[in-house]
Formats: C-alpha cells, structure tokens, sequence
C-alpha cells in the first residue's frame, strides 16, 4: 500500500508542477525517478497518466484549456531532452500525421500534437491544409494514420470528401478525427468515413497504439 501511495504522490507532484508550468519542478522529478530504468519507462509510468489526468481535468471544467496546451507543450520538450527526436527507443509506429481540415484555429490539434510527441511518438504536424494539399502530403509522405481535426461543422463534413479522395488515389490511409462536431454528434464520424473518432488527447494515444498492432499483424 504504501508504494501505491508513492507512485500515487509522485503523480500528483508532477501533476501539479505542469499545471503551475514549473520547469525546474518538472526536471527535478522526471530526473529523479529512480523507479523508471528507461526514458520510455519515465514516459509510460509519469507523463502518459499525468497527462490523461488533466485531459480529464479539462473534461470535468477543472483545467483550463491553456493548461492542457502549456503542459502538453512541456512535456514535449522533457520528452525531446531524455528521448532525441531519431532515438531507436521511441515507439514504433507506421508513419502518421496531423492536420486540421479547412479551419483556423490549431489549438485542438496542437494539444493532441503535443501529447503523441510527449508519449514517444514520431509524427508529421501538417498544420492547416485543404483536402487537396493533405491528399498529397498523405502521398508524398506514404501515411498510414492520418489524424483530422475540425472545429467546425462544414469542415468536419468534408472529411467525407477526403476519404473518398483517399481511396481513389489507393491510398490505404486509416483516418482518425476529433473535433467539436464529432464529439456532438457520435455517429457523424462513420458517416463521413472515418476510421475512427477520439474524444480526447488520450484517445489519440489508444487508438494509435491500436492502429499501429493491426498495421503489424
């Protein structure tokens, strides 16, 4: 029990050194986690759940959207200093992108963005595209996993378009969306032709891992 209660009290000091964005506190306690024999293991065991936690926290109305942002923007940048960008360590997986569809606002994507790099993932950030440009990048690049975020009706519509696209071009893209409009209406994501929908950051991580099995089988 009482280990539970370290582990437990750990996660809440990391938990509240990202909230209040302290650097120092965040590096103090990544370093000195003697439990973690590996920077995966320090990745899996503290930011993933740490993480999870305060994307709940958002959900619930007790975290801000900014926080979410600013600690998953931090714990990118701890993730880059213990685990190097090209380091064999980080997971494996087929090569995958981001992108928001037609909007202006990136603050969705950027968080999911942040959270993937965060639990060891390597993706493409496309940033803001039309579906003629994604399409090509999704060729150019050869993604298997290609992730969508909308904030608006009218482009979560046109993911539609992009999948048909995708299949005319032979393409065999598994594409995941998220977004306000798939979150109000939970079958609008199969009616466009989406792979599948995540509700938040850490759905993300789930549904790639379970992509990324399939994509081995």
């Amino acid at each position: 029990m009482s280990e539970y209660k370290t582990d437990n009290m750990r996660l809440n000091e990391f938990e509240n050194a990202l909230l209040a964005m302290d650097k120092m506190a965040i590096k103090h306690l990544l370093m000195n986690n003697n439990d973690a024999v590996s920077p995966m293991q320090q990745i899996e065991k503290m930011i993933v759940p740490v993480l999870e936690r305060i994307g709940n926290g958002w959900e619930a109305g007790k975290v801000s959207l900014s926080q979410v942002y600013m600690s998953g923007r931090l714990c990118e940048e701890a993730v880059d200093a213990i685990l190097p960008r090209e380091a064999p360590s980080r997971v494996s997986t087929p090569p995958m992108a981001i992108a928001v569809l037609e909007d202006y606002h990136l603050l969705g994507m950027r968080i999911v963005y942040s959270v993937l790099r965060a639990s060891g993932f390597n993706l493409q950030n496309y940033g803001r595209c039309d579906i003629d440009e994604m399409v090509s990048f999704i060729k150019r690049d050869g993604i298997k996993v290609m992730m969508v975020s909308v904030l608006m009706l009218p482009s979560a519509i046109q993911v539609s378009e992009l999948t048909h696209k995708l299949k005319a071009a032979g393409c065999k893209t598994r594409v995941i969306v998220g977004g306000a409009p798939f979150r109000f209406d939970d079958m609008l994501w199969q009616e466009v032709g989406a792979d599948a929908m995540g509700y938040s950051a850490a759905d993300a991580v789930g549904l790639i891992h379970r992509f990324a099995k399939e994509n081995q089988a």
